[in-house]
């Protein structure tokens, strides 16, 4: 916390290696975060790179107040459900329906990103609503409180602890009971 602040100090005052540093510090979190939204890793790293150039004309402005990480993770998924938003007024299919991307998941990208043995995680977290994978996601991966995420959402607390609640009974049962709390 204290590192990301001193990055952001130098960052608003022009400093391309805090930018750098920034980058290098959170690119694969976010572009994980933004696959296992998206699952779709060439999209997930536009949307990264999207945030970043949001962020970059932010420079003279930008002021923390919480954890960086969970304002870059609430970019990212905001930018990815704009994504998703956007394939579905242009193609018609809504944010849990048909993955056009699905095809995608097993190529060398989506292993590297997931590894071998999170193969049948990362299936599993597509077959969930996109809502719900976008809040387990942001709490377990993020590590944002649900607070956060029902204000970045604006949906009551409730909605988003059911959601979540929701995405780990279905993982669950999905997986034969190897995810736990």
């Amino acid at each position: 916390m204290l590192e990301d602040k001193l990055l952001i100090w130098k960052f608003n005052r022009g400093n391309r290696e805090a930018l750098r540093g920034i980058y290098e510090k959170h690119k694969d979190d976010l572009v994980t975060l933004a696959a296992a939204l998206l699952t779709d890793v060439n999209l997930a790293e536009d949307v990264v790179h999207d945030v970043f150039v949001s962020f970059i004309e932010s420079a003279r402005k930008f002021r923390l107040t919480g954890s960086l990480k969970g304002y870059l993770a609430t970019c990212v998924a905001n930018n990815a459900r704009n994504r998703i938003k956007a394939n579905q007024r242009r193609y018609g299919m809504a944010l849990d329906g048909a993955n056009p991307t699905a095809a995608d998941s097993d190529s060398p990208e989506h292993r590297a990103m997931f590894g071998e043995n999170l193969s049948r995680l990362s299936y599993a977290l597509e077959q969930l609503p996109y809502e719900q994978r976008e809040v387990l996601m942001l709490h377990s991966y993020s590590g944002m409180k649900f607070r956060t995420i029902a204000r970045q959402q604006n949906i009551s607390i409730n909605t988003v602890q059911g959601r979540y609640r929701y995405a780990i009974d279905k993982l669950r049962s999905m997986l034969n009971g190897e995810v736990r709390k």
